[in-house]
C-alpha cells in the first residue's frame, strides 16, 4: 500500500510566517497592555496572546464546550496561558481547519497526529494517562446480533472516513474477517451512538471513553458488540509557531488536573483519568499501520 509519509517540499516559508504571526500576537498584546498603563505584574501576564485549542469533534459542539471548556479554562489559570476553546462542525471540518493551521493548540486523534506532525509539524505533548485505543462496535441491549459476523451485509454507522479508532479500525476489521457492510458516515460520536440506542441503525463503531461520557439514556441502551486491537491514544499536539516554553507551561498544568479534586472534578465528564507527557514516537504504531486516507494534505 503506498504511504501517505512521502517526502513532500519544505514547509519552512509557511512555518516562518506562522512564527511571525504569533510574534505579533504577543507584540500587539504588549503594545496595548503598555498603552493602558498596566503595572508590571499585569504586564507579563497579559503579554501572552490568547491560543486556540482545538478540539476533534467526538461530539456536539454544545457538549465540547460544556466538557471542555471549564477543563480549558482551569488549564490557562494554571499554566497563565489564556487557552480558547475551538472546534469544528464535523471531523472533514476539523481536518480543513487543521490543515489551515487554525489551531495552536489541538486534541486530535492518533491518524491526524501523523498526517499533520508530517505536514505541518505539529508536534506531540501530551496524552490520556492509562488508556490504549480501541475501536468498538456498538448494538442495542436487545439486539438480536451476538458476532460481527451477524452484521454480513447490514448498515454500519461511523462518524467520519478519517476518525480513526471509530471508523477506521472496526472498518479494517471487517475487511480482515472479510465481512461486507455498508458503511454510512454521520456527523460525529454522538450521531452514532443516538442513532442505534434509537432503533434508526443496527450497529455503530466509536470509542470506549466516548461511550463512557455519553448520558446514561444512550450508554444503557447499548451493548459493546467487539472491540479492536488497541494503539496510542489521541495526541495532544501543538503548532510549531507556539514557543517550547509555552507549550511546556500548558502541559505542566494539564499534568497536574489528576493530582486534586478540583482537576479530578474537571477531567470526570471527559472519562479522563489524567494526562501525562507524551513524545512524537508514542504513535509509531499508527505509522506502522501505513494508513493511505489524507494523502491531499501531505502530497505536494
Amino acid at each position: 500500500m503506498p504511504t501517505i509519509f512521502s517526502k513532500s517540499p519544505t514547509a519552512e516559508p509557511l512555518r516562518r510566517r506562522h512564527r511571525l504571526a504569533y510574534l505579533y500576537r504577543f507584540l500587539a498584546a504588549v503594545l496595548g497592555l503598555c498603552l493602558l498603563g498596566g503595572p508590571n505584574g499585569v504586564l507579563a501576564q497579559a503579554a501572552q496572546p490568547a491560543l486556540n485549542f482545538g478540539i476533534v469533534p467526538q461530539q456536539s459542539a454544545s457538549r465540547l464546550a460544556q466538557e471542555w471548556g471549564p477543563l480549558l479554562a482551569e488549564i490557562s489559570r494554571r499554566s497563565g496561558v489564556p487557552l480558547t476553546f475551538r472546534t469544528a462542525p464535523n471531523i472533514p471540518s476539523f481536518e480543513e481547519r487543521l490543515d489551515k493551521s487554525e489551531y495552536d493548540l489541538a486534541y486530535m486523534n492518533p491518524y491526524h497526529y501523523v498526517v499533520f506532525h508530517k505536514a505541518l509539524g505539529f508536534r506531540a505533548f501530551a496524552k490520556e494517562q492509562g488508556r490504549m485505543l480501541k475501536g468498538i462496535l456498538v448494538v442495542r441491549k436487545d439486539s438480536r446480533y451476538r458476532t460481527v459476523a451477524d452484521l454480513a451485509g447490514k448498515t454500519v454507522v461511523f462518524p467520519a472516513p478519517a476518525a480513526f479508532a471509530a471508523s477506521i479500525l472496526p472498518q479494517a476489521e471487517f475487511g480482515r474477517l472479510h465481512i461486507p457492510i455498508e458503511a454510512k458516515f454521520v456527523a460525529s460520536h454522538d450521531s452514532v451512538f443516538r442513532a442505534v440506542a434509537s432503533g434508526l441503525q443496527e450497529a455503530g463503531g466509536g470509542i470506549q471513553r466516548t461511550l463512557e461520557a455519553s448520558p446514561p439514556e444512550i450508554k444503557d441502551a447499548l451493548r459493546v458488540l467487539a472491540e479492536t486491537p488497541a494503539y496510542t491514544p489521541h495526541a495532544f499536539a501543538a503548532h510549531p509557531r507556539v514557543p517550547p516554553e509555552v507549550v511546556a507551561r500548558v502541559l505542566a498544568a494539564m499534568t497536574s488536573l489528576a493530582g486534586d479534586e478540583t482537576g479530578q472534578r474537571l477531567l470526570e465528564p471527559l472519562a479522563f483519568k489524567g494526562l501525562v507527557a507524551a513524545h512524537d514516537r508514542d504513535w509509531n504504531d499508527i505509522r506502522a499501520l501505513d494508513i493511505d486516507l489524507l494523502r491531499r494534505y501531505t502530497d505536494p
